[in-house]
């Protein structure tokens, strides 16, 4: 069994589905690419994007001097939907699915760890390497496609064979001088499903996404208030967003997956009720979602985003936990839960808000109120 074969062999024993290996080549069609969405302002807040990081992420000679292969990875994460969904009793979020088990960025380095140490006891001693989950400076989707994992979508995905786009992708830089496999040919062709379904407009051409209006970007990375005219079109999504997923076609046929890291979390599920996240202090936030990503956004973060939720759902029944929030010790949330109870409207909700005037002294707060109650 030759080299590239054992990589194959060993990287499914260590839990991964796909992989491929591309060369260590700087990637300068990506950095471009990158460069322009930066300049033009798409990546909104993500203020670590820097242009040269950029740079340095599309150079892998830099990453790891020695690097000669890329061994990209990938971990299809369609699991099942548990059957919670059949008694939505109460208003609830929706989660990207990548995010219903363990963040990816725990549970991923240790499969890496467990592939290279295989390889270190076949080869006789330990290659020189280092390991991306997208956290670090690597251009990860730009080596998948040059690996033959996978092909660009319009929607900025990569799509891959027998997974589609429902993959975790994980890189090992190394100094293995390991043939490349060729890059994958396949494309979207004249389908443009996903730009039109995306509720917000985020696609606002093929390849090409704006940030700024994407509901995963505005649920995770963005750090303020969330536009006033997108609130509306977040519906119930509260951390991520899979629609442009679900309407790719090249997605219809994959097969979900058995992995525990990729369960949804007992505690909190694929779609958890509302009305107990908003309720939260910053001692549960933390315990309720110790290891999960959704602790990115933080609690501030995710509390806004469960209000917006909350006011789309135009439920009176939870005016009483929205009229808590506005005592909430973040202008953050206390903002868009103003907004929420606006929403949905009536005597308790005016009255909420009207007595949240008298004691409120955050401008940017009372001017959400006041917005509210006109």
């Amino acid at each position: 069994m030759g080299l590239k074969e054992q990589i194959q062999d060993q990287a499914q024993d260590a839990g991964f589905d796909l992989v491929g290996v591309a060369s260590a080549e700087p990637l300068p069609e990506a950095e471009r690419a990158t460069l322009e969405r930066l300049r033009s302002g798409m990546l909104g807040g993500m203020t670590w994007i820097t242009e040269d990081r950029v740079r340095l992420s599309c150079a892998p000679p830099r990453l790891l001097p020695s690097a000669r292969s890329v061994i990209v990875l990938g971990k299809g994460y369609l699991s099942r939907e548990p059957s919670e969904v059949d008694r939505l009793d109460a208003p609830r979020g929706r989660i990207a699915r990548y995010a219903w088990g363990e963040d990816y960025h725990d549970f991923m380095p240790p499969r890496m760890a467990r592939l290279m140490e295989s390889l270190a006891a076949g080869l006789g001693r330990r290659p020189t390497s280092s390991f991306f989950v997208d956290s670090r400076p690597l251009a990860e989707k730009a080596v998948a496609v040059r690996s033959g994992v996978g092909w660009f979508g319009k929607n900025g995905c990569v799509i891959t064979r027998g997974h589609g786009s429902w993959v975790l992708l994980a890189e090992i830089l190394t100094d293995l001088e390991l043939e490349p496999d060729s890059p994958s040919r396949r494309d979207c062709g004249r389908c443009r499903i996903c730009l039109d379904r995306c509720p917000t407009g985020a696609i606002v051409a093929p390849y090409v996404v704006d940030a700024r209006r994407c509901i995963s970007y505005l649920t995770i990375e963005h750090k303020g208030a969330i536009p006033l005219e997108l609130r509306p079109l977040m519906v119930d999504w509260i951390f991520g967003c899979d629609l442009c997923q679900e309407f790719c076609p090249h997605n219809r046929a994959v097969p979900s997956v058995v992995d525990s890291a990729l369960i949804p979390r007992a505690a909190v599920g694929s779609r958890p009720a509302l009305i107990p996240l908003l309720g939260l202090d910053r001692r549960a936030f933390n315990r309720l979602f110790r290891g999960s990503p959704l602790l990115r956004p933080k609690r501030r973060g995710l509390l806004r985003n469960v209000a917006v939720a909350l006011g789309n759902s135009r439920d009176p029944s939870v005016v009483p936990a929205l009229t808590d929030a506005m005592a909430d010790e973040e202008p953050l949330v206390r903002s868009h839960a103003a907004w929420a109870l606006g929403q949905i409207g009536g005597p308790a909700a005016r009255l909420a808000l009207a007595n949240a005037l008298s004691r409120e002294v955050d401008e940017s707060v009372r001017a959400e109120i006041r917005q509210a109650l006109s």
